[in-house]
């Protein structure tokens, strides 16, 4: 992603495609509000005012389908999983969009563009009653997602339709607007110049990307999977109803794999934040593995690399806690570091890497390079508070809570059953039996910690 300057220079304003909340949230979903976290934090604590919208598609196919499926009314079944949405936001510290649009609360916004489209000519109702965009009236799409004009049979348009919110990615063809009513909708239908129906997918974003951010705005972010066809979709419509540029900048996340392999339900792989709480794991360790991974790679999810962040995340807590020991001075905020970016020190190198290309991963090497060398103990209080209030700097751009590395630590039952055991087997002198269990509690992820009279279990 090449540097992004403000259109009016004093605040950036960007959209982000929102979740469709229609189950919880996976891993996958995840890396990419997390990447996006990230460069909000890194662009307000750069200076400049943001104003972030993210809406939220609570009618489509799959909401509808699965509110049917359970008898639940569509607007019920959408609430519970924005619910669970915001939940998992929270517990992965992500920043509160300014504005979190829904796609059944501006139905009128959608209306509006599909109107505005039929006046200028670029689309048509079908026989249906359904209402398509024409995509062979827009000579510029495809730019986005670098399809080769030459080779679209765009004269057939008119026959080859996708009515359908999603559809095969080799698929070009006019894609609906407005989605006649059908018996499977059930009561989930809106009225409209051209009858009873619902909006497609597509459309969604446009209507409220338009509202909140007007014609131009400065950047849209989104899986990469969406490029085509949602955000060739969106910039279409957008532009031939609306007129402007749409997004100045597009900022896509690459995809994520589970142990090399693609997620998938058969795979039993599409892992959620609460499957891996029910594991041991803090919310913490996952933002970790996701904030840590460059955006434009391919992030291989693993649960080692679950284990192998709750262990960077200690290293860095126990430095943290140093610092605010040696400093004694107020912890600093975010919004405390917004205001006034401190002065980096050695941990300058990292902000680089932030600012360049949001490079995760390379500033997080800084930030061990840098803390290899320090003794907090030693510092003044002065020079700890200048130091402390770097590396907060560092850790708030990428979002990191980090653990007490002395705080009480809640042990699954089946950690303490194997700590018990190896204790059991200390007390007896089975050192063989002792040693042999230590090492398995290390690979479950767990130090075990001796003392005289019982033993302490730590996060590796």
């Amino acid at each position: 992603m090449k540097p992004v300057q403000a259109e009016d220079g004093k605040q950036l304003r960007f959209y982000c495609c929102g979740p469709t909340v229609y189950a919880a949230a996976h891993i996958g979903n995840f890396r990419t509000f997390v990447v996006q976290d990230v460069f909000r934090r890194v662009t307000e604590l750069g200076g400049l005012r943001t104003k972030h919208v993210r809406n939220i598609t609570d009618v489509d196919d799959k909401t509808i389908r699965n509110s049917q499926a359970q008898g639940m009314e569509l607007g019920a079944y959408t609430a519970k999983w924005t619910d669970k949405f915001h939940a998992d936001c929270k517990a992965l510290n992500c920043l509160t969009p300014h504005v979190e649009p829904s796609a059944v609360g501006h139905i009128k916004e959608q209306l509006e563009i599909v109107q505005l489209l039929m006046d200028k000519g670029h689309a048509y109702q079908s026989e249906d009653g359904s209402v398509y965009f024409r995509i062979s009236s827009y000579p510029e799409y495809g730019r986005l997602a670098h399809l080769d004009r030459q080779t679209l049979d765009l004269g057939k348009t008119a026959t080859a339709r996708a009515d359908v919110d999603e559809y095969d990615k080799d698929s070009v063809a006019d894609f609906v607007l407005w989605k006649a009513r059908r018996p499977e909708d059930g009561p989930n239908f809106w009225q409209s110049p051209w009858g009873e129906g619902r909006p497609g997918w597509h459309l969604e974003c446009s209507a409220m990307s338009h509202k909140y951010l007007g014609d131009t705005f400065d950047l849209h972010s989104g899986g990469v999977d969406l490029v085509f066809p949602h955000h060739e979709n969106e910039i279409a419509q957008s532009r031939c109803a609306c007129g402007g540029e749409s997004a100045r900048h597009w900022f896509h996340v690459t995809h994520l794999l589970v142990d090399g392999a693609k997620m998938s339900k058969s795979l039993g792989n599409m892992y959620t934040l609460d499957q891996l709480q029910e594991m041991g794991y803090a919310p913490v360790a996952l933002r970790y593995v996701l904030a840590g991974a460059y955006y434009r790679r391919p992030l291989n999810f693993t649960l080692t690399g679950m284990k192998d962040a709750t262990s960077a995340l200690n290293k860095l807590g126990r430095f943290d806690k140093a610092l605010s020991k040696a400093s004694g001075a107020k912890e600093p905020t975010y919004r405390d570091l917004c205001k006034k970016q401190p002065e980096l020190g050695i941990f300058a190198p990292a902000w680089a890497s932030l600012e360049d290309d949001l490079n995760t991963p390379e500033a997080l090497g800084h930030v061990f390079s840098a803390m290899k060398g320090v003794k907090p103990e030693e510092l003044s209080a002065d020079a700890a508070t200048q130091m402390w209030q770097a590396f907060r700097f560092i850790m708030e751009a990428l979002g990191l809570q980090l653990p007490d590395p002395d705080a009480d630590i809640e042990v699954p039952a089946d950690i303490k059953a194997i700590a018990d055991e190896r204790w059991a087997a200390r007390t007896a002198k089975d050192w063989g039996t002792a040693d042999a269990l230590r090492a398995k509690l290390a690979e479950l992820g767990w130090a075990m910690k001796d003392g005289k009279d019982g033993y302490k279990l730590t996060k590796i």
